[in-house]
């Protein structure tokens, strides 16, 4: 439906998107012009009612929603969509995490608060947003629609104040970093209190697995893993130095074996084998000797898909281990490791932050990158 006011000579159409301001300044200075009835498409009505959606007064001095009806249509300016922006960040949670008890943690509201709110604005809508049974919960197609076109916006927000927080040295919000256990417990885990001290209004949700998957997708700020390996679309940066794997062993574990001294011996050792994830390739036992690269096929009962479990079981002398020298630091010092075959060594590659490319970083992002790449430098 287009309007053509007499007053400015222009055409007005219900749905072309205009500000808020710029269609109740066109409308209401039409309304003070004698030929404003004339100048409606024929068969249209106005009404103006009481504005029960919000309370922003406006420089004219009104305070009203406006319906214009034509042939069975009806069109509501701007100021009485149904749907407010709390609305629209709690679904996007819920979106995003799949979760209502979730949800509603991250945004301080009880999970029967989202619930309704999500029914609310499905209501409004006339459309379901997710499909829920008592197990699971799921975004419709409509959902689906919805929120790709949503979260970017959203995170455009988020984004654009945490820049401007960090403008005053006061960046905020909750940074959602995703990592490998090994990566967390060396790099992060280390330097975490001094970061939250120095930084009162940002809070860190750490999730920890050793799965490199899409960590804009699953909701992540940054995530932390070894090399290089991310999507074109990323940013990665080094974190800490090229990581060192040294062979270690229990005490205990020598009582009724012969340490081994070349690389060679390994072979008649139960040696504790790990895989990167769980199905994924080996770690290969892979030693620097003079300049030569020597790969030994080792034998053992055990295999794990996590580190921290290598360390624990050759701790309880149940094999070698194969491990970075750092991951390993305290259970040396301690004496319940032993480093074996000193003279043999193998260099891995260094882990890396990644985070997505965007032309304005946020604040609380740049914050947790900087001071983790500082705090690592050494």
């Amino acid at each position: 439906m287009t309007m053509r006011f007499a007053s400015l000579n222009a055409p007005i159409s219900i749905g072309e998107k205009r500000s808020l301001k710029e269609l109740l300044s066109v409308i209401f200075y039409s309304l003070r012009q004698p030929s404003f009835m004339m100048n409606l498409c024929q068969g249209c009505s106005i009404e103006i009612r009481d504005n029960d959606v919000n309370n922003q007064k406006w420089p004219f001095g009104v305070n009203r929603k406006i319906i214009i009806q034509d042939a069975g249509r009806t069109a509501v300016a701007p100021a009485s969509l149904p749907v407010h922006l709390p609305g629209l960040l709690t679904f996007e949670a819920a979106a995003r995490h799949l979760n209502f008890a979730r949800a509603a943690a991250e945004l301080d509201v009880t999970p029967t608060a989202v619930s309704r709110t999500i029914k609310a604005m499905e209501a409004q809508l006339n459309v379901r947003l997710f499909n829920r049974t008592t197990r699971s919960v799921n975004l419709t197609e409509a959902g689906s629609s919805l929120n790709s076109k949503i979260a970017p916006a959203l995170a455009l927000i988020r984004d654009s104040l945490s820049e401007a927080l960090l403008a005053t040295d006061q960046p905020s919000g909750t940074v959602r970093v995703n990592s490998s256990y090994v990566a967390y417990r060396m790099l992060i885990e280390p330097h975490i209190d001094a970061f939250l001290a120095s930084f009162p209004l940002i809070h860190v949700e750490i999730s920890l697995d050793n799965v490199l998957g899409d960590i804009v997708n699953a909701g992540f700020d940054i995530g932390i893993r070894m090399g290089k390996r991310v999507q074109n679309d990323m940013v990665a940066m080094q974190l800490g130095s090229v990581q060192k794997r040294i062979v270690v062993a229990a005490p205990d574990y020598f009582q009724n074996r012969e340490e081994p001294k070349a690389i060679d011996d390994l072979l008649n050792h139960n040696c504790i084998r790990q895989r990167y994830s769980v199905g994924g390739r080996w770690f290969e036992w892979k030693f620097d000797s003079e300049g030569q690269i020597i790969q030994i096929d080792v034998q053992g009962r055990l295999l794990f898909d996590e580190m921290r479990s290598v360390v624990d079981a050759a701790v309880q002398g149940q094999g070698i281990g194969f491990v970075f020298e750092q991951f390993a630091k305290q259970e040396l010092t301690s004496g319940q490791l032993r480093h074996i075959l000193k003279q043999h060594s193998g260099m891995d590659d260094a882990f890396h932050l990644y985070y997505p490319h965007r032309k304005h970083m946020p604040g609380k992002l740049r914050a947790f990158v900087d001071f983790m790449l500082n705090a690592n430098a050494a």
